[in-house]
């Protein structure tokens, strides 16, 4: 039984609410979805101010096609209620949490949103960003199990990572690895899509491509961005390559071949080739034509 192709999520795209400039450019921009950022990228004395300038772009024309979702602040803090009803009356395709730390916060957040009769369409994002966090992924990410809980993604919170832990990031994410590997298994678990944190240096385009030649190789789905200059690079790395689309068909026309149909096992090019990896062909190619569909 194949699970269903999930989200095209390779280029997620973090926009100030706070900046009117950068919410315009978000309608020409070809990432697959944008966070408008109601928390972290907005100042204390902006909170208000940034939830009425995107509550009005929103409500334009200009509003992106690409999925949108809202960044609010915790609801149990200063500001999480107010950004709460506004991300719930803007009808984004979800609210992302920040902070979450167990099953707890999102089924909360979800008793809210069932509360103010939200549509189902409605869905839950969770930021991974603290120690605890990590340590309940897996049963965090198992609600994506529950259509009712809403939980559809995961997202790394790198930087809040590295200050809650106090671990180095000198020379490489080596010691961030294990806890985003946690998180990719716990989202297979759960059936839910993971991106990885942001690169902080949007200048330097080479370190940016090893993470997320990197992320791609853990098993992320995609990546977090801090800049329209991250978007096409993201888009590249987390789509399926010319060689591994051909492997892909190649794949699928062997096992397709009326002596192979009812095969378990066939050898193709040297190598044994099991029901499984048709299963991995097949997904290669739906995803090709995931992103083919969206670019045309």
């Amino acid at each position: 039984m194949h699970e269903p192709l999930r989200s095209l999520r390779r280029s997620v795209l973090y926009v100030p609410a706070s900046n009117e400039r950068a919410l315009k450019k978000t309608s020409s921009l070809a990432c697959d979805a944008v966070i408008f950022d109601l928390e972290d990228a907005v100042a204390p004395e902006e909170k208000e101010q940034a939830r009425e300038r995107l509550r009005a772009f929103l409500a334009g024309s200009a509003r992106p096609q690409c999925e949108i979702v809202i960044r609010i602040n915790s609801l149990a803090g200063e500001w999480g209620t107010e950004d709460f009803l506004a991300a719930r009356a803007l009808k984004p395709d979800a609210i992302l949490l920040p902070k979450v730390e167990g099953p707890r916060d999102i089924l909360d957040a979800d008793d809210s949103l069932d509360e103010t009769d939200a549509p189902t369409s409605l869905r839950l994002w969770a930021m991974i960003e603290t120690p605890r966090g990590i340590l309940n992924a897996g049963a965090i990410a198992e609600l994506g199990r529950d259509p009712a809980a809403r939980l559809t993604c995961l997202v790394a919170g790198t930087n809040d990572l590295v200050k809650e832990t106090n671990i180095s990031v000198t020379g490489g994410r080596g010691y961030l690895l294990p806890w985003l590997m946690q998180m990719v298994l716990a989202a297979r678990a759960g059936n839910v899509t993971v991106l990885d944190g942001v690169s902080n240096n949007f200048r330097d385009p080479d370190a940016f491509g090893r993470e997320c030649t990197e992320a791609r190789a853990m098993g992320f789905d995609g990546k977090t961005l801090i800049h329209p200059a991250q978007i096409a690079p993201a888009n590249a790395a987390f789509a399926p390559t010319r060689e591994e689309v051909a492997e892909a068909e190649a794949i699928v026309a062997e096992f397709a071949k009326p002596e192979n149909r009812f095969r378990g096992v066939i050898a193709l090019d040297g190598r044994m080739i099991e029901r499984l990896h048709l299963e991995m062909a097949e997904g290669v190619l739906a995803k090709a034509r995931q992103i083919k569909e969206k670019e045309t």
